[in-house]
């Protein structure tokens, strides 16, 4: 092959690599992998702007549920307080993502979340940055839990719940009338522990 036709041909699939790491719903994975494994393969904003890695997470069971301030569902707060601080000292996490899909009932900013849910129920969970759980501008991490989890569905309304292993993989989804304190989620979750 003549230099000037592999010189072409090697800038060419240079712009496709490009194009190929473009942000895409399920794209933008650290580390050059092309496909995502688990949760912990996503990056997310705190509540405080910070950017956190899901990976931070490993090990640990967690309960990953979108959230709203002025919903019927809201009080679950409590509840999902209730299973952190009953499970927490044995490395189940919470983690909250705020979300103003559904009958525009988390209005809010981030600061005014973070305030709203440490003063009316004490949360000491994490709370991550406002996102869309649904939709065109749908969350990344919220597109590989509805299309590629295994659980697959779009999010129905505020406080669908998604328990993940320690390995990061979804083992169960909960619709938004279970609360976080039912049977069916502690007996799950009490399988997760006792297998870590």
């Amino acid at each position: 092959m003549p230099l000037p036709l592999l010189h072409a041909l090697v800038l060419a699939l240079g712009v496709t690599a490009t194009h190929a790491q473009a942000p895409a719903p399920t794209a933008a994975i650290p580390g050059g992998k092309s496909k995502v494994n688990s949760i912990h393969d996503f990056k997310v904003r705190t509540i405080d702007g910070a950017e956190k890695s899901l990976a931070d997470f490993k090990g640990k069971p967690l309960l990953v549920v979108n959230t709203a301030s002025k919903c019927g569902f809201t009080p679950q707060y409590k509840s999902l307080e209730g299973l952190y601080e009953k499970y927490k000292g044995r490395g189940f996490e919470v983690l909250a993502f705020p979300a103003n899909n559904f009958g525009k009932q988390e209005p809010g900013s981030n600061k005014e979340i973070k305030e709203f849910c440490g003063v009316k129920y004490h949360t000491t969970f994490p709370l991550f940055g406002k996102i869309s759980v649904k939709g065109d501008d749908i969350d990344p991490l919220y597109a590989y839990l509805t299309k590629e989890s295994g659980f697959k569905g779009d999010i129905g309304w505020n406080f669908t719940k998604f328990l993940v292993g320690p390995d990061g993989k979804v083992v169960a989804r909960f619709d938004s009338g279970t609360d976080p304190l039912d049977k069916k989620v502690t007996k799950k979750l009490e399988e997760l522990l006792a297998a870590k």
